[in-house]
């Protein structure tokens, strides 16, 4: 929550950042609160300096009791200056003290608004209740000899529930206020969790994508120079091609890892990012790896692989990539056969499978960690995934997709 840009012009209760109490109950007075305070003052001391020309003015009255009412009334209005602090004990005291001192009947009036702004209802009942019993038992020990007993009681019972019900609207308004200040502070900091939420996803995001690309790229570069370490004697155009799968897929590597750094740091610009791979670039990918030397077939019976949603073509793409992955490394030379069917309404049902491998072979260091990442990628699109040896020896990797229709 910001600080507010004029907090003098506040209450000290809601001039700062703080939610009441959380320094303490005692709180520096802005400059409204000053200027509030004066003027309770002032008020108070005019209504006891009229009261005090209303008893000189009784010829019956001694001098001794205007003196002693004139001391008593300043008393009243000076102790208004604690009212923030002890709202409740000052407020009893005034109560007390009005009903036989007509000259603190302001001060009582000033007390009664602040306890109803500064304390719950409870207490406020309790001090209203007292005010109202007290209201007639002022003009009956000392009389107004203008006005008839009946009207200074309903005037006095009148002026305590007005001052009373005032207090509590502007009780009512502040703690509005301050409700609306915690559910912005919270909304703040809500939203904070939810950007760093979507933060730790997106870096989850990147970097299974890194793995599933880097991988990819890799273990072209793995196999091909395993084969021209271990085939030293084979033909000048068999080592020139590998020597070119070599460095394209070392090119397309860095390009790949390029582009997820960019990624890192800063918020893409649209136009010149590579295009993300769908279900339309998956042709690409399987020649790609025929290029690579790999036997690989593909049966893509969807009509129009362009209209599939770019998530789950997307998805459907890493899913394949990452069995052609796992086929060149753990089963090399042998053919390779990825299916995708389906369609709106039935979803996308994608296998990639290759019988056990016929020759040995130098193995590949794998962790594992790919399929794992492709089943945790195909159950947040909402599917499923399943991998695992065939009864022939070989391996196959299932997910099913949905697509909307």
């Amino acid at each position: 929550m910001t600080r507010t840009e004029y907090p003098w012009l506040l209450p000290s209760a809601m001039a700062d950042p703080e939610l009441p109490g959380d320094r303490g109950n005692r709180t520096r007075r802005t400059v409204r609160d000053w200027a509030v305070d004066i003027t309770a003052f002032l008020c108070a001391a005019g209504i006891g300096l009229a009261a005090v020309v209303a008893i000189e003015a009784d010829k019956t009255t001694p001098d001794v009791f205007v003196l002693i009412d004139s001391l008593v009334g300043a008393a009243a209005c000076c102790a208004l200056w604690v009212r923030r602090r002890w709202p409740v004990g000052l407020a009893l005291a005034l109560t007390l003290l009005s009903a036989v001192e007509p000259v603190a009947a302001g001060a009582w009036l000033v007390a009664l608004f602040s306890v109803a702004v500064h304390r719950p209802f409870r207490p406020v009942a309790f001090i209203g209740a007292g005010a109202l019993l007290v209201a007639p038992v002022q003009p009956y020990l000392r009389p107004d000899p203008s006005t008839s007993f009946v009207a200074s009681t309903i005037i006095g019972v009148l002026l305590v529930l007005l001052v009373l019900s005032w207090g509590m609207v502007v009780r009512s308004r502040r703690q509005l206020v301050v409700t609306l200040r915690e559910r912005a502070r919270r909304a703040e900091a809500e939203a904070g969790l939810r950007a760093e939420r979507a933060q730790r996803l997106a870096r989850e995001d990147i970097a299974r994508e890194m793995h599933d690309v880097l991988a990819h790229r890799l273990t072209l570069l793995s196999v091909h120079a395993g084969a021209l370490e271990f085939r030293p004697d084979a033909p000048p155009a068999e080592v020139a091609r590998a020597a070119g799968v070599i460095r394209d897929s070392a090119h397309e590597a860095l390009q790949d890892l390029r582009e997820i750094i960019g990624v890192l740091r800063g918020p893409r610009d649209g136009d010149g990012d590579r295009p993300q791979p769908t279900l339309a670039t998956l042709d690409a990918l399987v020649a790609e790896s025929r290029l690579a030397g790999m036997k690989v077939t593909l049966d893509n019976r969807i009509a129009d692989p362009a209209a599939a949603p770019a998530a789950t073509g997307r998805t459907v793409y890493r899913i394949a990539q990452e069995g052609l992955t796992n086929a060149r490394k753990h089963a090399p030379g042998a053919e390779v056969t990825v299916t995708v069917s389906g369609g709106p309404g039935r979803g996308i049902t994608v296998e990639v499978s290759n019988p056990a491998p016929v020759e040995p072979f130098e193995q590949v260091p794998g962790s594992g960690q790919g399929l794992i990442g492709l089943t945790e990628r195909a159950t947040l699109a909402g599917g499923r995934l399943d991998h695992g040896p065939e009864p022939d020896g070989g391996f196959g990797v299932r997910a099913w997709l949905p697509w909307s229709s």
